[in-house]
């Protein structure tokens, strides 16, 4: 029997791996990154590290397109609600070494999101199934992502991955996600500024191949209304007038959620091609 955790390469996958390795042998355990290639260069090497301190083989996994990539190819600019690049570049790939490599039978698949993410359970569960889904941080004794944080230095003596601290509620895609919210995006302006603005660039050059500028990855609610806002816009807002920004948007991080969200592959579809009207206007 395998036992294959899904390896982001945050704190909860970290923790998670370290609970199936007190139970199984090391030779029976995988660590699987998927690498949307793009992300942040301390992820690699938090991920190396502590396969290397775990003694685990670590398998990594791509599909060779950014998101960015993904948003063209599938003719849509991803936000809050749909993002495909979540299914094509996590989903579809590690669904493809999974069951190349393992039938139902033969592994177990483990998650790390932990016990104040309950909630997120019932999707993967659904989307692996016959494939038998595991979550190690939803079971005593509970960890919370600071005390998991604390551990990391005080006891395995590891760095804190770069983008924890920066503020990042995530250790995915080098800071961005289209799911984020307002404040994920304020905060990685202000840490991380040339990044957001190759982003902001991005977001643009999608709007105008697209030929549609009623999309945009964020919205806000203004005067009881869903209104949307470019990247390019907020920056200018936050760097003129940041007293403008309601509190609800400065608290609204967001974040990735890959393997915890609920996709098929007709969700996908009708939710490509520019004829969609942005889902989450």
């Amino acid at each position: 029997m395998k036992h294959i955790i899904f390896y982001s390469g945050g704190i909860g996958s970290y923790f998670a791996a370290k609970r199936v390795i007190e139970i199984y042998n090391r030779e029976d355990i995988i660590l699987l990154f998927t690498d949307t290639m793009m992300e942040d260069q301390d992820l690699h090497r938090f991920i190396e590290e502590t396969s290397i301190k775990l003694g685990v083989e670590l398998v990594t996994i791509k599909d060779g397109r950014t998101p960015w990539d993904v948003a063209r190819d599938v003719r849509f600019l991803p936000n809050s609600r749909v993002a495909q690049c979540s299914h094509l570049l996590k989903q579809k790939v590690a669904e493809k070494y999974i069951k190349q490599n393992f039938n139902p039978e033969e592994c177990i698949l483990y998650l790390g999101i932990d016990w104040t993410e309950e909630h997120r359970k019932k999707a993967p569960i659904k989307n692996w199934h016959p494939y038998t889904v595991e979550f190690p941080m939803c079971e005593p004794p509970y960890l919370t992502k600071i005390e998991m944080l604390n551990k990391l230095v005080n006891e395995d003596n590891i760095q804190v991955p770069e983008l924890y601290k920066l503020g990042f509620a995530h250790n995915n895609c080098g800071g961005f996600c289209f799911r984020a919210g307002i404040g994920h995006f304020k905060n990685l302006l202000e840490k991380r500024p040339e990044l957001y603005k190759y982003h902001e660039e991005k977001e643009l050059e999608i709007r105008e191949y697209l030929q549609r500028d009623d999309i945009t990855i964020l919205r806000r609610r203004k005067n009881g209304k869903n209104v949307n806002i470019t990247l390019r816009e907020l920056r200018i807002e936050l760097e003129n007038s940041p007293q403008q920004l309601d509190l609800m948007d400065l608290i609204d991080h967001g974040g990735c959620g890959c393997f915890v969200n609920e996709v098929s592959d007709e969700d996908l579809e009708a939710h490509s091609g520019d004829y969609v009207y942005r889902a989450n206007k």
